[in-house]
């Protein structure tokens, strides 16, 4: 297979040259961390998996080679860098090729040994090891490979999210059973969005990881692979995808038993490479329909979508190995210059619609509008589509949801906020007075059981109903002063009440 690839790389050789790029050209801004960068495996027991190359039966539990870039504030003055052969050699163990000489490794896995390859080799990165983390919690980014590949292959753009404050896990595109994929598509897509799950599960471990702000960005199979995952997980507030194959594969992801548009419903970033010139249509025989559908955002009308188009970029060069050193299409790559500025867009747009969406910053929101306009006047870098949410009722139990995530303190606040969200907000007076009593008559809520009440008193003053129920639940509670006085206000209201007469008559009853 690799002589295979080399061999089909000499016959096209008149459409291809090699790229001038580099790391530095790229000029991706760092941010205010330092980047610490980690690799190591772990295994997921529930599932079985064979190493190829050993020619071996034995199954093993399923290994999970896991990247992780993170913050740091320690002072890197003195440290070495990762080199990029660094990340190529976790390239190597990824490939179960753990022991090749590292001077194979560009004859071996899909590049060119060029001059300007083995350059790059050398160049330095943004990130170190062993660096200590920044403490607090942290937003964590979830990454995606694109159709078998490595966990490092947008290693520029996991550490640039790292220099801005965001930890970024990532593992290899691997197939269900072997390295490699098998034929069916639909059901590699179900193994690595659970990857991405289990990465997620693990994360939440660690101490510096935020679990209420988790995004997950995905290139290529790796965008389809995500869009599974979060239709099946909560904890996935919002989706990025670098040339995502969700766009192109729409047919696929329907095939999943759990595809449910109804839940893809968090703010969703596309970036699709350029058109493809009608000469490679027609040479590669592919669909000509590939430029212009996308069946999955026209489906979309519960989450706020964006649509790119860079203007500049073919699909490999949305992930930092294809920018240094994918062999270049003369038919229509754009110059080593215009990709390198189109993928530095691609990471700072990345990171804008981040700090915008997952941290739900207002100023953010205004910057990452703000660059998409700046970049797509007169059609210089992109072009783009927004699409607004659809307007969703605002039920009792999305209200719910909330309070009992705040253990139903801050109830009055919590409501303002609420209606100024959604103006059309209703709390019924008999869904509080339920939920009031379902918490009071639980020992371990009744303290949040009154919080309800007090909240319910507050929007409807006049209900007879409300008090006689908190002061059934003060009853409850032993708290006898205070059921006499609920009790009294109740009657005052409604001096038919007749609970609340023998109440009142049973409480104040000389012993």
């Amino acid at each position: 297979m690799r002589f295979l690839v080399a061999f089909l790389l000499i016959i096209f050789q008149v459409h291809l040259n090699y790229g001038q790029t580099s790391l530095a050209k790229i000029d991706l801004d760092k941010g205010p961390y330092s980047v610490g960068f980690l690799h190591y495996t772990s295994a997921d027991s529930s599932r079985t998996y064979s190493r190829i190359y050993d020619y071996s039966n034995e199954k093993i539990a399923r290994p999970i080679p896991t990247s992780i870039w993170y913050p740091s504030t320690q002072n890197v003055d003195s440290i070495a860098a990762l080199r990029v052969l660094d990340y190529l050699q976790v390239l190597k163990e990824e490939e179960e090729w753990e022991n090749l000489p590292n001077e194979q490794i560009l004859n071996w896995f899909y590049y060119a040994n060029s001059p300007a390859n083995q350059a790059h080799l050398k160049e330095k990165t943004n990130a170190y090891t062993d660096l200590k983390k920044a403490k607090g919690k942290y937003p964590l980014v979830v990454y995606a490979p694109s159709f078998q590949a490595s966990s490092i292959e947008n290693f520029a753009l996991c550490e640039y999210l790292a220099s801005e404050g965001f930890i970024v896990i990532s593992s290899p595109s691997r197939g269900t059973d072997t390295r490699w994929f098998g034929n069916n598509l639909a059901k590699e897509i179900e193994t690595q969005a659970r990857d991405v799950e289990f990465l997620i599960k693990k994360a939440m471990q660690l101490p510096n990881v935020d679990p209420n702000k988790i995004a997950v960005m995905g290139f290529s199979f790796g965008g389809l692979s995500n869009v599974i995952a979060q239709m099946r997980n909560e904890n996935i507030k919002v989706m990025a995808s670098l040339d995502g194959t969700e766009r192109y594969q729409y047919s696929l992801l329907k095939k999943s038993p759990f595809f449910d548009l109804n839940k893809l419903d968090v703010p969703y970033l596309h970036m699709a490479q350029k058109d493809i010139p009608e000469m490679v249509l027609k040479e590669d025989k592919i669909d000509s329909t590939l430029n212009t559908r996308f069946d999955l955002y026209d489906s979309l009308s519960l989450n706020r979508t964006y649509r790119l188009k860079f203007l500049n970029l073919t699909h490999a060069y949305f992930s930092t190995l294809g920018v240094l050193f994918e062999v270049r299409d003369t038919r229509q790559d754009k110059s080593d210059l215009e990709l390198m500025n189109a993928y530095k867009w691609v990471s700072i747009l990345s990171l804008s619609f981040l700090k915008a969406y997952l941290l739900d910053d207002n100023m953010a929101k205004t910057t990452f509008k703000g660059q998409l306009e700046q970049i797509s006047t007169n059609n210089k870098i992109i072009s783009y589509q927004k699409k607004g949410q659809k307007s969703t009722a605002f039920t009792f139990n999305d209200f719910n949801d909330l309070a009992a995530a705040k253990d139903y303190n801050g109830l009055w606040e919590l409501y303002e906020q609420s209606k100024i969200k959604h103006p059309n907000l209703n709390l019924p007076e008999g869904s509080l007075n339920t939920l009031g009593l379902q918490l009071i008559f639980n020992s371990k809520t009744s303290n949040q059981g009154v919080n309800v009440f007090n909240l319910a008193i507050r929007l409807y003053p006049k209900s007879a109903n409300l008090y006689d129920s908190l002061a059934e639940g003060f009853l409850y509670l032993g708290n006898h002063k205070k059921a006499i006085v609920n009790f009294k206000k109740s009657l005052d209201l409604n001096p038919h009440n007749q609970n609340a007469i023998d109440r009142l008559k049973s409480l104040t009853a000389t012993p």
